[in-house]
């Protein structure tokens, strides 16, 4: 189950790592935002200056790449949790837990 978000041609980084390169890139553009409000107040003209942008945005998990491989992925393997031997097993242990419950009261 720790696996089910993973994909196998790309290897994920690690989260602190996402997170830090997330975290240093929302400074820039706060920083350059700040540099560009500061020269706009100081009488230069807005058209003049170059707006930052964000260089490096985080795969989005809409990403329509991304869900073409997953869909194409899905027909290959079947989700255990799906399947009806699955759902037959979580009922008998449901079942098993409430004659417990039943047996014990």
């Amino acid at each position: 189950m720790s696996q089910r978000h993973r994909d196998a041609e790309l290897p994920m980084q690690p989260k602190q790592e996402l997170r830090a390169h997330a975290h240093s890139e929302r400074h820039r553009i706060h920083v350059q935002l700040s540099n560009v409000a500061t020269q706009v107040s100081a009488g230069l003209d807005p058209a003049d200056l170059h707006e930052p942008g964000a260089a490096w945005k985080p795969e989005h998990h809409r990403d329509p790449d991304v869900a073409r491989s997953k869909l194409a992925k899905r027909s290959r393997a079947k989700r255990h949790w799906k399947t009806k031997m699955w759902k037959r097993r979580s009922a008998l242990r449901q079942a098993r837990a409430a004659a417990f419950k039943l047996a014990a009261e």
